[in-house]
C-alpha cells in the first residue's frame, strides 16, 4: 500500500509491482489514517533522527544514509511500541514469515519499466522513445511495431521485447550517435536468413512433401491428360 505520489503511481511503478504479482492498492486522497504505521515512522524520523542532524554542517548524502541505518537499527528496532507493547524488531521475529526471495537487480531493473508501442522507422532504422531516438538491430528489420521498455530518468538504453510475451527480450538497443554516423560509412548489411542453394531441376523441400504425400493417397489426376502423356497402348 502507498500513497497517490507521482513516483508511487508512475507507469513504471505500477507495471514493475503487477510484473512481480505484488498487489498494488492505494490510500484515500487525504485520509494519512490508511497509512498510520509509515506515517507515524516518519514522525519517529523527523523528531528524533532529523532533529539530531539539524546543526551537522556540509551533511552529505553517504553519511545521511549511515546515520539513518544506524538510527534504525539501535534505536527504533529496540524501542518498545505503544500499539504493540513490544519492540518492532520482536513484532517481526514473533509473526508469521510472509516473505520472498527478491529477484536480482537486472531482473528488478526489468521489471520496473514502462510500456510503449512505436513504429519502425525502416527508412533508417529507429524508434523514438520519449524524444529519442534508438537504433534498431538488423534482425528486426522487418518488424513495422515495435514494443519498447523504458525508464524516463534514465534513457541511456531501452530494450525490445516480444508483443506476445513482455518478459521475453528480443534486443538490447541505444540511442543513435548522430556525430559517428555523419563521419562513418555504412556498413553492408548481410542477409538475416541464408536461402538454400537450389538447382534448377530440383523442387524446393516444400513441394517434394507436398507431391509425395499426394502420391501417396493413390488418387487419379484431377484433370484429363494430354494424348501425348498417357501411356502407350492407352
Amino acid at each position: 500500500m502507498t500513497d497517490n505520489g507521482s513516483p508511487m503511481i508512475a507507469e513504471e511503478t505500477t507495471t514493475g509491482l503487477l510484473d512481480l504479482s505484488i498487489v498494488h492498492a492505494t490510500t484515500l486522497p487525504y485520509s494519512p489514517y490508511q497509512n498510520g504505521k509509515q506515517e507515524s515512522f516518519w514522525g519517529r524520523l523527523e523528531g528524533r533522527l532529523m532533529t539530531m542532524l539539524q546543526h551537522v554542517q556540509q551533511l552529505s548524502l553517504k553519511d545521511l544514509n549511515l546515520a539513518t541505518l544506524a538510527w534504525v537499527e539501535q534505536e527504533y528496532h529496540d524501542t518498545v511500541h505503544s500499539d504493540l507493547k513490544t519492540t518492532p524488531l520482536d513484532a517481526m521475529l514473533k509473526g508469521n514469515r510472509v516473505d520472498r526471495p527478491c529477484c536480482d537487480a537486472s531482473a528488478l531493473q526489468f521489471a520496473f519499466t514502462s510500456k510503449k508501442s512505436r513504429i519502425h522507422r525502416r527508412s533508417d532504422g529507429t524508434i523514438s522513445v520519449d524524444g529519442v531516438r534508438f537504433e534498431v538491430p538488423h534482425h528486426l528489420k522487418h518488424i513495422k511495431q515495435l514494443l519498447v521498455r523504458s525508464r524516463r530518468w534514465d534513457l541511456s538504453s531501452a530494450i525490445i521485447v516480444d508483443e506476445r510475451d513482455h518478459k521475453r527480450i528480443l534486443a538490447h538497443v541505444q540511442p543513435v550517435d548522430k556525430t559517428k554516423n555523419a563521419d562513418s560509412r555504412r556498413r553492408s548489411l548481410d542477409p538475416t536468413v541464408e536461402t538454400a542453394q537450389i538447382t534448377e531441376d530440383q523442387y524446393p523441400p516444400l513441394l517434394q512433401e507436398i507431391l509425395a504425400n499426394y502420391a501417396a493417397t493413390g488418387l487419379p489426376p484431377a484433370y484429363i491428360p494430354h494424348s501425348d502423356e498417357m501411356p502407350h497402348g492407352k
